[in-house]
Formats: C-alpha cells, structure tokens, sequence
C-alpha cells in the first residue's frame, strides 16, 4: 500500500466505513492497511471475475445485484433489482473551445468542464505567460465566474435545456470578462455547486497517437461506506449532488442524473485534431481549477507536464464564501497580492494539500514526436512506458 493512499484509507475507516453497513469489509480489523502492507481484496476479485465471464449483467441482473439492493434495504434505502435492471449508459458528445491555438476537450453537462471551457474563454484576453499574482488573480476571477454560471445552468440536459453555445460563446465571454479588475476581487457573487472529494484517474497514450483520458469516483472516499456482503466494493453516493430545492436545476428527480463533477480531459493541435495531451485533476470542485491551472501553465508558459502538476496551486472553496486557498510553496508576494485584492484567504499545508487535487498528463510533442508524461506529486501515481 501506497503511503497517501495508505493515510486517506485509514481516515476512512474511522469513517465512512466505520459507521456504514458492512464497511468493515474494506479494512483490516477496522483499521486501513499501513503503508506497504498488502490488502487482499478477495471479494473484488470475485466480483470482477464474474463480470469478465458474464458481461454487466453479471453486477446488474445476478447476484451482485441482489446484494445491492439487499444491503441498500437494510439500511433503509428504496432500490429495486428493477431499478438497477433498468439502467442504461449514454456516449456523450464531448464540447470544446480553442485555447492558444489548442483545442480543449471536456464532458458536456450533468458533468463540470463547462466551467473549464468558460473561464478558459475567458482568460484568452489576459496575458497569462508569466507565473505572476496577476496571472492567479485573473484565474480566480474568470473560475469564480464560470462557476457562478454553471451552478445555474448545469444539470442533466434532458431536464434542463442548456444554452452551451451561448454560454461558449467569445462573445459571452467578453461580457463575462467586463466583470473582472486587475487589482480588485469582485465584490458580489453568487457561487455554489454541489461538492464532494476523492476519484482516482489515469491516461494512456499508444504509438499511434490514439489516448483514453478516464476518471471513476465513488465521491467522498469510500462514498456511502455501505459494502455489499461478500463483494468487496462500496457504493457510490453521486446522490449528494442533487438538491432539495424544487427551483433548483438539480432539483431530486426520478430517472434523472445530478450535477456530476468527474471531468476526464482532453487536448488537440487545432491545424489537424492530432493529440496535444490527455489530461486530468481529480478532486470534486477543483477538478475544473486544476484544468485551467495545468492547461495554462503548458500553453501559456510552455511548462513541461511535471513541472506543471508540481506548481503550487489555489482552490476557491466554494463551501465557505469562496475562500481562496493557497497551497504551501506558493511564492509569498503572490498570497499578499491575492489578499490585497480583496479575497478570504487561507494557507494549506501537509497532508490537507489533497484539496489542491491529484493529477496526470501525457503531452505529446508534433514536433518531435515525443510522449512526455506527468504524474502529481500529491498521489503515489507515477509515469511508464511499455
């Protein structure tokens, strides 16, 4: 085991996993593995087993299903085999814009990259090619905007119509971009989307150029810590997206997919769609700050994607007031500017730096040919070559 992954697998222990149903299962007599322990997971084996013999209908229809819906019920849940019977999976249509002569890929709504895209917009009027506290203060400006948008826009489009022409329109982002002064925070604004944490992402680039950019999370860790007896996995709780509200475009309905914040990414040289790099940040609501922040600092200042992954990031915290949270190791003239601007700010430091997300980038170079990789040193990920 892995040391960070060791340390946030001994914090669910004590719990999500502590306090659900049968959570027990993913510890070691109630405790997370240790670092370099081994943790075997023979419910997970068994599991994946029978879905490579047998297809989704193996984890839908059979016996893996039945204990779902059985340990969904006893924790007072309403799940049915019907239910789980019934669900079907869509091939989205992904949407872009141009950024620095680089088109950017992102998942459409219910999912976040809409505000990737917009604040991306956005800054394209802003000289961004030196890591100055100007260049951070644009950032969050054009973020908390985008954000701002998308908490009333984003939900899932066959409820809720959404205008993403318009909302990715240059013009828009003009006028968006009228809101934001060079040394002042914008007074007034309403920010706030669903949040969440933990997801594990990866990419793979072959010899041929072709990449799959792919992120999976159960939300919060272990999600709702609730185990299926004898399987070996937690069930996600995506539900936490949803709102209560009945104004709310996320409003709770049936059939209906909440306000999602997994963004695997995705970038092409615009001249002829070749791979530029396949790209991602996991972490909730700073997934789309990661985005903007590494994508940057590639295209705006030519950073390799270590050396992107590695700077020092901010993380607007849009569950405290916009809270602007700036990580150890982010030069000191660069913090004081951000607090002269107006801003609420905190330094985070240690293990709490997971909340700056944990990323991965492979670019590859038209030039040359060459695939170079980038792996976050907040993660025990890591860069290979087959």
């Amino acid at each position: 085991m892995e040391p960070i992954t060791s340390y946030f697998w001994q914090r669910g222990a004590q719990g999500q996993l502590a306090d659900a149903l049968n959570g027990v299962e993913l510890t070691i007599d109630g405790r997370g593995p240790e670092p370099g322990e081994i943790f075997k997971n023979t419910g997970l084996a068994k599991t994946l087993r029978l879905i490579a013999e047998k297809g989704k209908a193996a984890f839908y229809q059979g016996a893996i299903a039945e204990a779902i819906v059985a340990i969904v019920t006893e924790a007072g849940g309403c799940l049915t085999m019907q239910d789980l019977a019934a669900h079907t999976s869509t091939w989205e249509v992904p949407i872009s814009i141009v950024y620095r002569g680089v088109r950017i890929w992102e998942c459409p709504p219910n999912g976040q990259g809409l505000v990737v895209l917009m604040a991306l917009n956005m800054l394209e009027n802003f000289d961004l090619s030196k890591f100055t506290a100007k260049k951070i203060h644009y950032q969050i400006e054009a973020l908390r905007l985008a954000f701002a948008d998308c908490r009333y826009f984003v939900s899932d489009p066959a409820f809720c119509p959404i205008p993403l022409a318009e909302l990715l329109s240059r013009e828009y982002a003009k006028e968006r971009v009228k809101f934001i002064h060079p040394d002042r925070a914008i007074t007034y604004l309403p920010i706030g989307i669903p949040a969440g944490k933990d997801t594990v992402y990866f990419c793979v680039v072959d010899n041929d150029g072709n990449a799959c950019s792919f992120i999976n999370s159960n939300y919060m860790g272990f999600g709702t810590g609730i185990v299926p007896r004898g399987w070996g996995f937690s069930l996600q709780n995506r539900g936490y997206g949803f709102s209560l509200d009945p104004k709310d475009p996320n409003r709770l309905e049936p059939e209906k997919r909440p306000y999602h914040t997994i963004i695997p990414g995705m970038a092409t040289y615009e001249q002829d769609q070749a791979l530029y790099a396949a790209f991602g940040v996991m972490g909730g609501p700073m997934q789309p700050q990661g985005h903007v922040q590494v994508i940057s600092a590639m295209l705006d200042e030519g950073l390799d994607p270590q050396t992107a992954l590695e700077r020092p990031r901010f993380c607007i915290d849009i569950e405290k007031e916009g809270t602007i949270q700036l990580e150890e190791g982010m030069p000191a003239e660069i913090c004081t500017m951000i607090q002269n601007t107006g801003h609420a700010t905190r330094m985070v430091t240690g293990m709490e730096r997971v909340i700056f997300g944990r990323g991965q980038i492979i670019h590859c170079d038209q030039k040359t040919g060459i695939n170079c990789g980038g792996s976050d040193p907040r993660a025990d990920g890591c860069v290979r070559s087959l």
